[in-house]
């Protein structure tokens, strides 16, 4: 979570779509509708990319031992 109390970009879509492919028994129809709304939020957004907390610190660790 952000500072501030503030959510990020698309996070509900994303836990949403998340949630429902664990869902038993799998609803297909109810997760592709969940995908299309992810993705008119990503494209209504201009989201690049998605990241998880702490993983750009793990990256920048990975990509300076590469080097």
């Amino acid at each position: 979570m952000e500072e501030g109390g503030a959510k990020p970009v698309c996070a509900e879509e994303a836990l949403a779509l998340l949630n429902c492919v664990t869902q038993s028994p799998y609803d297909e129809d109810k997760c592709l509708r969940l995908l299309h709304s992810l993705r008119d939020c990503v494209l209504a957004k201009k989201v690049k990319n998605f990241s998880l907390a702490g993983q750009e610190k793990l990256e920048t660790k990975s990509s300076s031992k590469k080097a």
